[in-house]
């Protein structure tokens, strides 16, 4: 048996596992047990559902079909990191539009170098890796720059009583909300094969791929993870800049 070859009663076994993790936070009163059991049947649905839709998608598609499946998560993701920063008007259309962008620069770049083939079976995941990356730069922009501005509100309206134009006023607060919301993104790549051995290239290894096959792609996929992140969170820091002022007289919105 190889190392991709894990059977349905492995996986099955594999649930010991979540047992652990249960036992360990009811013992430790962390009040997470009924959390980590949805966590765990939902993952494991889901990805069966998923794992379906995408055998199928992949044989009967093509590429426009798996074109529709990256746009269906662009919608997801702009939701969910809209409900973390809720405080922002209008924070899920503007955090789609962010994710859509960002993901759109990364990948587009990706298929137009010829670096990655335009093949379902590597658009759809490759999508997803960056529209999840693109998702959690846009969730922290929109969080931090919400909290950064209720908190510095008597700041940033002396500067605009001051006669500074809005985008002066809040630029100490988007440029922080967008280097916080990047640290991770930009922290995973400094340590990148020191610490640990990130998801794509650890699946290569166990798929038998050469090492150093599996460090080409890796690179490449860092660094469309870092554009990604990047271009997401400045869409996503400007985006909501305008919609925390008001459009005709400037002033910051309650």
């Amino acid at each position: 048996m190889s190392v991709t070859d894990v059977t349905w009663p492995q996986v099955a076994a594999s649930v010991l596992l979540v047992a652990v993790a249960v036992l360990v936070a009811g013992h430790q009163r962390f009040h997470l047990t009924r959390d980590l059991l949805v966590a765990a049947v939902r993952a494991a649905g889901q990805l069966a559902a998923v794992g379906v839709i995408l055998l199928l998608l992949f044989q009967h598609a093509g590429l426009l079909g798996a074109a529709g499946w990256v746009g269906l998560m662009v919608l997801v993701a702009g939701q969910v990191a809209g409900r973390r920063g809720r405080a922002v008007p209008r924070a899920s259309l503007l955090a789609t539009v962010a994710v859509a962008v960002g993901s759109l620069v990364s990948l587009a770049s990706l298929l137009a170098l010829g670096i990655l083939p335009a093949r379902p079976e590597v658009v759809v995941p490759i999508g997803g890796m960056i529209v999840s990356t693109a998702m959690q730069a846009t969730s922290l922009t929109l969080l931090r720059l919400a909290e950064d501005v209720r908190q510095a509100r008597p700041a940033i309206e002396a500067r605009l009583a001051l006669a500074m134009p809005v985008a002066d006023a809040v630029a100490p607060h988007r440029c922080s909300a967008a280097r916080t919301a990047l640290l991770p993104a930009i922290d995973s790549t400094k340590v990148v094969g020191l610490i640990s051995l990130p998801g794509a290239m650890t699946g290569l290894i166990l798929a038998g791929v050469d090492p150093l096959t599996a460090i080409r792609y890796q690179i490449v996929v860092m660094y469309m993870l870092l554009a990604a992140a990047t271009v997401a969170a400045a869409v996503a820091s400007h985006l909501a800049q305008r919609r925390l002022f008001d459009a005709t007289a400037h002033r910051l919105r309650h």
